[in-house]
């Protein structure tokens, strides 16, 4: 009966927006920078640039930034790769700064969710800035102020289009470690990153790559990228869009690079908070279970938190307090 109420309630959730638009299926080759080959089709080129990018250890590496831009609690820098969109090309943070005290300066960067407006998380971040933890908000590509102005939703950062989803999350992790450059030349020596849904997955990404991340919270969890837009019904339209022009497996390939699963080694010195709800429709639940578990075989250090409802669910009350004290809590003890 309880598992009926919330999922139930979570599709409720999801039929509010009625602006979500079924896009075309494309390869995307223009968005990747690769050759055009006579003897390879659009998948298999698309395939194989995915294996190489996965075993390119620079693919999340950006050039350094020396373009800051402070204005008020506004932050802003060119972003590390350039799209056809120059809405999309300034990447823009709101700056949440604690009292400083003495001890370790502590700052996380906090990534939301998919289709987040301007205004989420930022309780999170006054609440975390309250307890001795700078925050910083980034907007993720094609949100908020970044959109182009054809968007409603922010559709080109996950859509049928492989390349461009594939080009837009990179640009999001780039994006991140910019900003944790950033705090670090602010003089903050213990940083984290908190990430949910489409943010969590980002906030992985970039935690195993860079260095300077000392603890990593993460907010729904799944280790593809793919099995999510496929099964889960927050992206019943992209999964329309891919219907008929490609196969599970394949797109599972051809989005590794933005997947957690090859990079989970790389969290071996990063604490790692994995959070789940029993009753997830758009994070299907055994995919969340499966991280985990590949976190316990590989011993990497994490603490596990299943909540009590779904992934529309946790931001109402009283899950939404008990997410973002479970979130604070862990962050003030790791950093």
């Amino acid at each position: 009966m309880i598992r009926d109420f919330f999922y139930a309630w979570e599709r409720r959730l999801v039929s509010v927006d009625t602006n979500r638009i079924v896009r075309p299926f494309e390869w995307g080759l223009d968005w990747l920078e690769v050759e055009a080959d006579p003897d390879e089709t659009a998948g298999s080129r698309v395939a194989r640039f995915a294996d190489e990018a996965v075993a390119d250890p620079d693919w999340f590496t950006a050039a350094p930034c020396e373009d800051y831009t402070v204005e008020g609690d506004t932050l802003r820098f060119p972003s590390a790769v350039t799209t056809p969109h120059p809405e999309n090309n300034t990447v823009r943070l709101r700056y949440f700064p604690a009292e400083y005290k003495n001890g370790s300066r502590r700052a996380t960067l906090v990534l939301p969710q998919w289709n987040s407006d301007p205004e989420a998380h930022v309780g999170l971040c006054h609440l975390l800035a309250r307890v001795g933890i700078s925050a910083l908000r980034l907007s993720l590509p094609y949100h908020d102020d970044r959109m182009p102005p054809e968007l409603e939703r922010a559709d080109y950062i996950v859509s049928p289009n492989i390349g461009r989803t594939l080009h837009a999350n990179r640009q999001a992790v780039l994006d991140a470690r910019r900003a944790i450059a950033w705090l670090a030349a602010q003089g903050y020596n213990s940083i984290g990153i908190l990430g949910t849904s489409l943010g969590s997955c980002l906030a992985m990404l970039t935690a195993a790559h860079e260095p300077l991340i000392k603890a990593a919270a993460l907010n729904h969890i799944s280790p593809f990228f793919a099995d999510v837009v496929w099964e889960g019904i927050s992206t019943t339209h992209v999964r329309a869009g891919l219907d008929g022009a490609i196969e599970l497996d394949e797109l599972r390939r051809c989005w590794l690079p933005i997947s957690p699963q090859p990079y989970i080694d790389r969290m071996q010195n990063t604490p790692s908070l994995l959070i789940y709800t029993r009753y997830d429709l758009s994070f299907p639940v055994r995919l969340s279970r499966q991280l985990v578990q590949e976190f316990t075989a590989r011993e990497i250090p994490h603490t596990v938190v299943v909540m009590p409802c779904g992934h529309y669910t946790i931001g109402k009350t009283p899950f939404k307090w008990l997410d973002g004290y479970t979130l604070v809590q862990f962050l003030r003890r790791h950093l």
